[in-house]
C-alpha cells in the first residue's frame, strides 16, 4: 500500500531516470518534459550501474533535490542466468553506495508482478513474494536491497509492480500486445501458445506513467501493483489487435510445453486455494489482481480501455514504420 508524504501534489526539483534507453523511462522523460520538470537520463553508456566501482560517477550527478526512478535492468530478453541475475544486484548495490554520499529526496524503483507466485490469485499488494525465477528473483532481492538501505537513511521509498505494458517504443517484444500489433502489421499474422486462454493484466505505457508522476508528485512510499483488475485473454487481444490494423490477420496456433504441476496452499491461503478451487496448476495459468490500492491511493485516476489504448498503440506503430524503412 501507498501512503503520500506530501498532502497535495508538488513536482520533484528534478527527476533522474536510471536506464536512460528504456522503453517506459523514455516515456517518462516526455511525460517530465510536458510537466515542466527537469529531468536528466543517465544510461549505460553514462554510468554502467553492474560496475560498482561507478558508484562516485552516479554520485556527482546527484542533487539533495532529485527524485531519482530507477528504471534500469537487465531483463530475459537481453541477457538470463545467473550472470545477469549477478548484474541485476550490482546495479542496486552500486545506487545504494551512490547515495550513501548523495542522498536524494525520493526513491521510485519499478519492479515487476514477476515478484509473485502467478499460481496464488488473485494478487495484491499482501500477496508474498515468492520468486520462482532468476528474474523474479532480481526483483525481489532489489527491492529488499534498496528498501531496507532508504529505510536506514530514513528517504521515502515507492515500490512500483508493473504488470504487462503495452504501449509504441516497447524494445522487449515480449509475448502479447506489443509483439502482437508488430507481427501483425508486419508480416499479417499473429501466433498464440494453445489457444490464448491465459487472462493477464494488460497496462497502457501512458498509463503506467501517470501512475509514476503521481507517485513523485505526492512523494509516495510503500508498494503499489499497477495493473487492471479485469485479466483479459491474449485470445481476445489477438481478435481487438486484429480488427483494428484493418486487413486480413492470420491467427496461428503453436502448442504449449509447459507441464502441470501440483503445488500446495499454505493454511493462510485458504481464500486463494478456495478461488482456485484446489486446481492442480497447469499450462493455462492465469494472472489475475484485486487493484483497489490503486484507486485508494489515486482516487480519480483511471486506466485506458484495452481497446483504446489498443487503437492508439496500432495508429502509433503504423504512423512509425515508413520512417523506420
Amino acid at each position: 500500500m501507498l501512503t503520500h508524504t506530501r498532502t497535495g501534489e508538488s513536482a520533484a526539483d528534478r527527476v533522474v531516470v536510471l536506464g536512460g534507453r528504456g522503453f517506459i523511462s523514455r516515456h517518462l522523460q516526455r511525460w517530465c518534459a510536458r510537466a515542466g520538470t527537469a529531468c536528466i537520463a543517465v544510461g549505460s553508456k553514462e554510468v554502467d550501474l553492474a560496475d560498482g566501482r561507478n558508484a562516485a560517477r552516479l554520485a556527482a550527478l546527484l542533487r539533495a533535490g532529485d527524485a531519482v526512478v530507477m528504471t534500469s535492468l537487465l531483463s530475459p530478453e537481453k541477457r538470463r542466468g545467473y550472470g545477469a541475475l549477478m548484474s541485476n544486484l550490482r546495479m542496486a548495490e552500486t545506487v545504494c553506495m551512490a547515495l550513501e554520499s548523495r542522498p536524494c529526496a525520493h526513491f521510485v524503483y519499478l519492479s515487476s508482478d514477476a515478484v509473485y507466485d502467478a499460481h496464488k490469485i488473485p494478487l495484491d499488494e499482501d500477496s508474498t513474494r515468492e520468486p520462482i525465477d532468476l528474474y523474479a528473483l532480481s526483483h525481489t532481492a532489489r527491492e529488499m536491497i534498496l528498501s531496507s538501505e532508504m529505510e536506514r537513511r530514513g528517504l521515502p521509498m515507492c515500490i512500483l509492480r508493473l504488470t504487462s505494458i503495452y504501449g509504441q517504443g516497447d524494445t522487449h517484444n515480449a509475448y502479447g500486445p506489443n509483439r502482437f500489433v508488430r507481427s501483425a502489421l508486419a508480416e499479417g499474422s499473429i501466433e498464440l501458445f494453445g489457444h490464448g486462454e491465459e487472462r493477464r493484466s494488460h497496462v497502457f505505457v501512458d498509463d503506467a506513467v501517470a501512475l509514476i508522476g503521481l507517485a513523485l508528485r505526492r512523494r509516495s512510499k510503500g508498494a503499489l501493483n499497477v495493473a487492471v483488475r479485469r485479466g483479459v485473454s491474449y485470445a481476445r487481444i489477438a481478435e481487438i489487435v486484429s480488427r483494428e490494423v484493418g486487413r486480413p490477420v492470420e491467427i496461428r496456433y503453436a502448442p504449449r510445453t509447459v507441464p502441470t504441476v501440483h503445488r500446495p496452499y499454505k493454511p493462510t491461503q485458504v481464500f486463494r486455494y478456495l478461488y482456485n478451487l484446489g486446481r492442480p496448476i497447469g499450462p493455462v495459468v492465469h494472472r489475475t489482481f484485486v487493484n483497489a490500492a490503486v484507486f485508494a491511493a489515486f482516487p480519480g485516476f483511471c486506466f485506458t480501455p484495452l481497446e483504446e489504448g489498443l487503437k492508439a498503440f496500432v495508429a502509433a506503430e503504423r504512423a512509425r514504420a515508413p520512417a523506420a524503412s
